[in-house]
């Protein structure tokens, strides 16, 4: 139980967008929010999930459970990232290339919010194409999720780790 309080506790949440649309009744107007929420451990895990309720707290919550059940692996290298890599979702594109110790994390909001919550801190990026949140996060997380380490690709050719010394 201890194990389970404390798993839960070390995920840290962003929240990216937060929407709020109108259904027209009779009577006027029916609001109901949605939220965008980013969640990840700093150190190479990373969800994103999409809450909708009538409150804007009770739409984050939901969007928080639903970022913790597709939480994904993300291949780091130090404080950035291994290779460059674009990313696509939709018309959303993110283009992520690494970067010096030092450099920080060059993002536009949507793509920082991914970037902080995966544990990288050197980072370069560009967003291209659209600038929804909703298809600029799932373009930045699936270029993530293609990062291979220098281990995957030596394990995949068959190399010897010692003659690439990794």
């Amino acid at each position: 139980m201890a194990e389970d309080l404390a798993e839960q506790t070390e995920y840290i949440d962003k929240i990216v967008h937060v929407n709020r649309v109108a259904k027209v009744v009779k009577g006027g107007r029916r609001f109901s929010f949605s939220a965008l929420v980013v969640v990840g451990n700093r150190a190479g895990r990373v969800g994103i999930g999409l809450g909708k309720a009538n409150e804007v707290p009770e739409a984050i919550r939901k969007a928080i459970d639903k970022a913790k059940k597709s939480l994904q692996t993300v291949a780091l290298a130090g404080t950035t990232i291994p290779h460059s890599v674009l990313g696509h979702y939709g018309a959303g594109k993110v283009m992520l290339k690494p970067a010096a110790r030092g450099t920080g994390i060059i993002a536009g909001g949507p793509v920082r919010a991914v970037m902080e919550a995966a544990g990288v801190a050197d980072v370069l990026t560009k967003s291209l194409g659209t600038n929804n949140p909703h298809n600029v996060v799932k373009a930045a997380v699936e270029g993530l999720v293609q990062l291979r380490s220098k281990r995957e690709i030596a394990r995949g050719r068959g190399k010897q780790r010692d003659a690439l010394r990794i």
